[in-house]
């Protein structure tokens, strides 16, 4: 699915709002979002899941073109958690 196709689905349940209202309301929520995980390095929705930022440590790694060792740095990614909810409903 994409944004667009997220904002569709929200237009058509919520008759009487504007598509371009969704959409400032779904950017402020991905920007808060994205905020919380900078700032406290997890963010939990009841029922759908949570998000946290994870750490991956320094390691060796190959350049799969010439073979040559090399090192990757640390780095952090966000993972995902589905809440029991979540993963009952899409089994």
């Amino acid at each position: 699915m994409t944004k667009s196709e997220l904002i569709e689905g929200v237009a058509n349940a919520c008759q009487g709002v504007n598509k371009g209202d969704i959409a400032r309301v779904h950017d402020a929520i991905f920007e808060e979002i994205a905020k919380a995980l900078e700032a406290e390095g997890r963010f939990a929705v009841a029922g759908f899941g949570t998000f946290d930022v994870r750490g991956r440590a320094a390691r060796k790694g190959r350049n799969p073109k010439t073979g040559e060792e090399m090192d990757i740095p640390a780095s952090k990614n966000v993972g995902f958690k589905p809440a029991a909810a979540l993963k009952n409903r899409i089994k």
